[in-house]
């Protein structure tokens, strides 16, 4: 019998991680939607969750060797009530007591439609899905992109050349793992039985990589994880078409001295990790990119803090499209950017500039340049952008769980949409927990939040491409991080015309980074044609264009690339004759 999602084999030799995973593998096939696996400690009863023709399931998932009993209904009824589900679902790996029946047909009574799911009834749901892969059953919803495809295309001259490596180096929201998605399925049907290991530096991306990859697979393609949650046994290993893993449970088994299955064919995302420990070992016993197996590196910012390149393991990148491009030539969504200058004092800036302060870097400036409060500011012009959009969805990124805190309670006190803030800890310091968490991020994508204040997450890894609208208000002096915030508003989707951005950022190097995407935006040098005429960056000062202050921070920072990179005490800028008059 071919192999399917749901098997007894895949049940029996796996740990609860994998049951959980397998579930939620099964309702994207069936055609669930905002469907998140929960599953943690603390996770107040809910393992999957999901959104089916408008109504939100919540699945509790019992591993158990015994049938289980009515102590599990009053958990998942539990959960369904704080979750704010819908339909709860009872799925037990091994049956459930009588009890548990005659309690199903008390609630129903009632009105609360339990549903329990055995054995038999999981298999008879994966019986409903196609053998061939979600993305083949729904090409409208996953057909490639021009510049997906040509990715593909030349990884695939590559390795047809003999070539030992390729990169990969698409911007934040140009779908970067869909092309290696697609790849790895061109890779097998050019090398039949060949095993895939993929490759990421963090626990939580491991996961979000296998999912990724799940409508690209034909469900006969078995799939696992292997990182800090879970760490399957050899016999397991030797039985998956691709292994999703995470380096450093790896790196440090390779240490150990255990062997791994022969991999084909090898993918690491977010290579600009590339260079740590942990990668050197596995690649090394690999032989990954050296005569061994073939190796695909992802990323969406190459450039490392530390000045390592990437060429080392890559000759060059056979696709490289930054976000500038991928923003004029339409890969991504229009943007509006908005930098409000108000927060300036500009009779600091003067004083400053007739006396040569040494002040005068980014460090002095930052203290005395920019006035802090301005909270309600940012809100006012926040509820305008909200009118500006159809369907508007948010992102705010905050600097701190107080701050995040307050900006969800002047946009809920305002109403025009509901706000929550979402971190890895509250505000006491300690950890967010689970079902606060995920129920925060089911409300997103059902619509019921319009607004999230992110603080420490949604900056890589978070596919969520309805955002239209995109805060900042939280400072960060690394380049990449900046890029893989925007990204998250830059990401098409149907009925989505542009995304406003809105930054508040007190930091000289922002506003440095601000006027660079607005010249080369506004470019059209060699090889730059200007295809795409949505694309804005304005400055902003008491609601109107400031376009005065912005040619005067033009003139005085000079070498605006420099002044993003340059280190707090850096002493680069220039000195225009006087700052504007205000």
């Amino acid at each position: 019998m071919t192999q399917r999602i749901i098997t007894d084999r895949y049940l029996d030799d796996t740990g609860w991680q994998a049951f959980e995973r397998v579930v939620e593998r099964l309702l994207l096939c069936l055609g669930y939607t905002a469907v998140q696996r929960v599953g943690a400690s603390g996770d107040g009863g809910a393992d999957v969750v999901g959104t089916f023709h408008g109504r939100r399931w919540l699945f509790q998932m019992k591993r158990w060797t015994k049938p289980i009993g009515p102590a599990a209904v009053a958990e998942t009824i539990a959960a369904c009530q704080r979750y704010e589900a819908d339909v709860p679902v009872l799925v037990s790996l091994n049956g459930f007591q009588t009890a548990v029946h005659a309690q199903q047909r008390e609630l129903a009574a009632q009105g609360i439609p339990l549903q329990l799911w055995d054995r038999r009834a999981l298999k008879r749901q994966a019986e409903r899905v196609p053998e061939i892969s979600v993305a083949k059953q729904f090409p409208d919803r996953y057909e490639l992109r021009s510049y997906q495809a040509r990715a593909v295309d030349r990884i695939t001259e590559e390795l047809l050349s003999g070539a030992r490596s390729a990169l990969v180096v698409l911007a934040t929201g140009l779908g970067k793992t869909f092309v290696a998605a697609e790849f790895h399925h061109r890779f097998t049907a050019l090398r039949p039985g060949s095993r895939t290991l993929v490759l990421a530096h963090r626990n939580e991306l491991v996961y979000q990589l296998e999912r990724s990859f799940w409508p690209m697979l034909p469900t006969t393609a078995a799939t696992g994880v292997w990182n800090g949650h879970e760490r399957p046994d050899p016999g397991t290993l030797e039985k998956l078409d691709v292994l999703f893993a995470c380096v450093d449970s790896v790196a440090t088994a390779v240490s150990a001295g255990r062997d791994l299955p022969d991999f084909n064919l090898v993918m690491v995302d977010e290579c600009h990790h590339l260079g740590i420990r942990a990668y050197d070992a596995v690649l090394s016993e690999l032989s990954a990119g050296d005569g061994g197996a073939f190796l695909v590196g992802m990323t969406a910012t190459p450039w490392r803090p530390d000045g390592t390149d990437l060429r080392r393991w890559f000759d060059h990148p056979v696709v490289d499209i930054d976000l500038v491009r991928g923003l004029r030539e339409g890969y991504l969504s229009n943007v509006d950017y908005r930098m409000f200058t108000d927060n300036i004092n500009w009779d600091a800036l003067a004083q400053g500039l007739s006396s040569k302060h040494p002040a005068l870097s980014p460090r002095g400036i930052n203290r005395t340049l920019f006035i802090e409060e301005w909270d309600d500011a940012v809100v006012e012009r926040l509820a305008e952008a909200w009118q500006e959009q159809p369907n508007p969805r948010g992102i705010i990124f905050c600097g701190t769980i107080d701050h995040a805190e307050r900006m969800a309670a002047r946009i809920n006190a305002l109403g025009f949409t509901r706000a929550e803030v979402i971190a890895s800890k509250r505000g006491d310091g300690k950890a967010m927990d689970v079902p606060t968490r995920s129920r925060t991020l089911w409300d997103f994508a059902d619509g019921r939040t319009g607004i999230l204040c992110a603080v420490d997450i949604l900056n890589e890894g978070v596919d969520l491409p309805d955002v239209n609208i995109v805060v900042f208000q939280r400072v960060t002096h690394s380049r990449r991080i900046f890029v893989q915030q925007l990204g998250r508003g830059l990401r098409l989707a149907p009925g989505k015309d542009k995304v406003i951005v809105l930054d508040f950022v007190s930091d000289i190097r922002r506003f440095a980074a601000g006027l660079e995407l607005q010249d080369k935006l506004s470019s059209s040098g060699p090889g730059m044609p200007r295809i795409k005429l949505g694309n804005k960056v304005s400055f902003i000062r008491a609601g109107s264009e400031d376009a005065q202050g912005a040619q005067f921070l033009r003139e005085w920072l000079g070498d605006l690339e420099a002044v993003q990179d340059a280190g707090e005490d850096a002493h680069i800028l220039r000195y225009p004759p006087t700052p504007p008059a205000r």
